[in-house]
């Protein structure tokens, strides 16, 4: 009986399990539980220590579920493929790879329509894509193409937006459904939602946009961009604030915002919260509700209090004084504020979840920035405060190589963005991360010369190894005589005496023939004549012939020792990525005439050391003519080394900058002066000479000797503002360093001097 009642209590125990088991959900469909619940839901949450607990939000707050103007994440995902309709492009299916095997990775810009207005930020781009050195006039060889079409405002509530766009691209003959074209973008979207909806469809066409969300972005394919505004300069652009020497170790504050509040709609949860972080000592979040038409109908609480507090700080001076700056997300997800911060050395602290970073497939931002949540804004002051002082100064510096490196110009924006397309056409001969994210950056470490790192001047001490132990002397001659003068015959020969002497060529620039063989003096090391093309610019070309790391230049009538060319090549070897030289000049701003002056005087600033006579590292990229030996020689053995500038010069500048060093006589020397100085952003170096070195001028013209050299003075004038007009400012750094040998000119025996020669007359 025991065990009956047993069996009876289990089994209706069991059924009673059963029936709530299988039979809850229907239970918690139905009302049964309703009136409790939405009693609960109403009280919730029940602070029994209310009055003791601190209260960061209001209830009101806390029980809302989101901004019910914001769309749902169904309606997202369909507004996202609506307008990213070849969403799943990459450039092995939408890029046609063919059309850039023939002529390299050219870029064609649609010609102007003359009743299509452009906006001031569209006009820079287009410009920037026809200064650079990727820009064909001909269709028929581009591999990329821009359109002529404003497509940066695609807000159709601004006055920018440009209507009928599907319209007009289709009946471009070089459309085809977008393929190998590149469109950029800054704003997508209006109110209230802010959708990434351009307004047409972009095909197979990279997207290189702003507020780039990550749901949306074609990794490998589209690029993201900073946002930018109007006021961006074309070139050049402001540099940094970080200066050497000037950051105190601990700034005043720690961590500052000062921006607009959103009170309603999309980006306004993260900034209505950054008060929450605030505390008037060393975390200053600032915001007003004063921006919009009917910010009043909105106004809670806070906005009076906000306001006030709001105009107590100055902007630049809270970015000066600042080690973070918190960058939180706007209506879209980048803002203004990213760059401004950038160029401060203030640190970005991120908010805007889902951003895709801009260049992120090269720029490595965590050595830049830190990337917060929104969600988890209150830990941020504790998170900052955590990061060590050596590695803040890290952030700091590198803040300030990518601000000068990829964004203080629309230029640089422009050709960071090419520069990235045409890194995907040959991976194997891509940019490193390394190379994009340590100096000089990846505009200037151009693939075509070298991806090893050895072979960069600049990444010797990192990589542990140094220049070749040899150079090649490159004698230009251009007399108008076409001879061979006593000068040249001296020189060749002091120079073939150095112990570090590889070989000699020399660039015969007159209109007769070089002279035969035998009247050319014997040397110890081969001797070889290059006929040039009677440009200026012919001295740089990176000519394969030249078989080592150090280039020494030299003009037809320098005098040098050899003592003087063994100590500078010396001096060269311990300074790869400068220039090393005899003739030095330099540079000034003149306030009266409000443009760079060119001065020969001797002062203790130099800011150029003249090609006249002066080592410098070499840089290939291309195959110039080898030349041809004036007597026979044992013919060095064949390798591929790198001639840095050289490649530079030739590569990297314009065809139209080489075509203005060609113009103006006695201007390339300073162009690559210019240019060594804006890759290393260092000045070049003076070594000991015994005479003072003197602009020669041909005998033909002696009459006149004072006219001549006042006309070549003007025009290194010219040359100078002209470059730094191209170049957007000055890179020319100035100097006060010469270095002399050991025991230069003591009063000691000459026995103890390794360069006694130096010192006579």
């Amino acid at each position: 009986m025991q065990t009956r009642k047993k069996y009876i209590f289990l089994t209706f125990l069991a059924s009673w399990l059963l029936l709530f088991f299988f039979g809850g959900d229907q239970l918690r469909r139905s009302g049964f539980f309703s009136k409790r619940k939405a009693e609960a839901r109403r009280n919730w949450p029940r602070w029994t220590d209310r009055s003791l607990l601190k209260s960061f939000a209001d209830p009101e707050e806390l029980q809302s579920d989101g901004d019910p103007s914001l769309p749902s994440p169904r309606a997202q995902r369909a507004a996202r493929l609506s307008v990213y309709k070849n969403s799943r492009c990459r450039m092995e299916t939408c890029f046609d790879f063919s059309r850039c095997e023939k002529h390299g990775f050219k870029v064609f810009t649609y010609p102007r329509e003359r009743d299509q207005p452009l906006s001031e930020s569209y006009s820079k781009i287009l410009a920037s894509v026809e200064r650079s050195r990727y820009y064909t006039p001909n269709p028929e060889e581009a591999c990329l193409f821009i359109l002529s079409i404003d497509t940066l405002d695609r807000d159709h509530l601004s006055g920018q937006y440009v209507r009928n766009v599907d319209e007009k691209i289709r009946s471009f003959p070089l459309w085809n459904g977008g393929r190998n074209h590149l469109i950029f973008n800054l704003y997508s979207g209006t109110w209230p939602n802010y959708t990434e909806d351009l307004g047409f469809d972009i095909g197979q066409a990279i997207l290189a946009k702003a507020s780039f969300y990550t749901k949306s972005f074609r990794p490998g394919f589209d690029i993201s961009i900073p946002l930018f505004s109007k006021d961006h300069p074309q070139r050049g652009g402001e540099r940094g604030w970080l200066y050497q020497d000037s950051i105190p170790p601990k700034k005043k504050y720690l961590l500052v915002f000062k921006g607009k509040r959103y009170l309603t709609g999309i980006g306004s949860g993260t900034r209505n919260a950054l008060h929450h972080i605030h505390n008037g000592k060393d975390i200053v979040s600032l915001t007003t509700c004063k921006h919009g038409k009917d910010w009043e109908k909105h106004k809670d609480v806070r906005c009076d209090k906000d306001n006030v507090d709001y105009e107590k700080f100055d902007y630049q001076e809270l970015l000066h004084n600042s080690t973070f700056c918190i960058v939180p997300r706007g209506r879209r997800l980048g803002s203004f504020r990213f760059l401004e911060a950038l160029q401060a050395a203030c640190i970005p602290v991120l908010l805007s979840d889902g951003w895709e970073l801009p260049f992120a497939e090269a720029i490595d931002w965590g050595k830049a920035a830190v990337v917060g949540n929104e969600r988890l804004l209150l830990q941020i002051p504790s998170a900052v405060r955590c990061i060590h002082p050596e590695r803040v100064l890290a952030f700091q510096q590198q803040t300030q190589f990518l601000w000068d490196a990829y964004f203080s110009s629309v230029d640089k924006i422009v050709h960071t963005t090419l520069e990235i397309v045409k890194d995907r056409l040959l991976p194997h001969r891509s940019r490193s991360r390394f190379l994009w994210n340590t100096l000089p950056g990846g505009l200037l470490a151009l693939p075509d010369f070298s991806t090893h790192l050895g072979d960069f001047p600049f990444y010797y001490l990192q990589h542990g190894s140094g220049p070749s132990e040899k150079f090649t002397a490159f004698i230009r001659a251009v007399s108008l005589a076409c001879s061979l003068s006593q000068p040249i015959l001296r020189l060749i020969q002091a120079v073939s005496e150095s112990q570090y002497c590889a070989q000699i060529l020399v660039l015969w620039s007159c209109e007769k023939p070089p002279p035969p063989s035998r009247k050319w003096p014997q040397t110890a090391v081969p001797l070889t004549i290059i006929q040039g093309r009677r440009k200026l610019s012919d001295r740089f070309f990176p000519y394969t012939a030249i078989q080592t790391d150090a280039v020494l230049s030299l003009d037809e009538h320098t005098s040098l020792s050899t003592s003087e060319v063994d100590f500078a090549f010396v001096v060269w070897r311990s300074f790869p990525e400068r220039i090393v030289g005899f003739p030095t000049r330099s540079h000034f701003w003149d306030a009266e005439q409000r443009r760079w002056g060119y001065t020969s005087k001797w002062t203790n600033e130099l800011s150029i050391v003249l090609t006249a006579a002066a080592f410098y590292h070499r840089y290939p990229a291309g195959e110039g003519p080898a030349g041809w030996g004036a007597r026979p020689h044992p013919a060095p053995p064949p390798r591929s080394l790198p001639r840095y500038y050289h490649s530079l010069f030739t590569e990297y500048l314009p065809a139209g900058l080489r075509e203005l060093v060609d113009g103006l006589a006695a201007c390339e020397d300073i162009l690559m002066n210019v240019l060594v100085a804006a890759v290393t952003k260092l000045p070049p170096i003076k070594v000991t000479q015994r005479k003072q070195h003197k602009e020669t001028v041909p005998q033909q013209v002696k009459g006149t000797a004072g006219a001549a050299g006042s006309r070549r003075f003007t025009q290194r004038q010219d040359c100078l503002n002209q470059l730094a007009d191209w170049f957007g400012y000055m890179p020319l750094v100035s100097s006060q360093l010469r270095l002399d040998p050991v025991l230069f000119k003591d009063q000691v025996s000459v026995l103890r001097k390794k360069y006694p020669r130096l010192e006579k007359p």
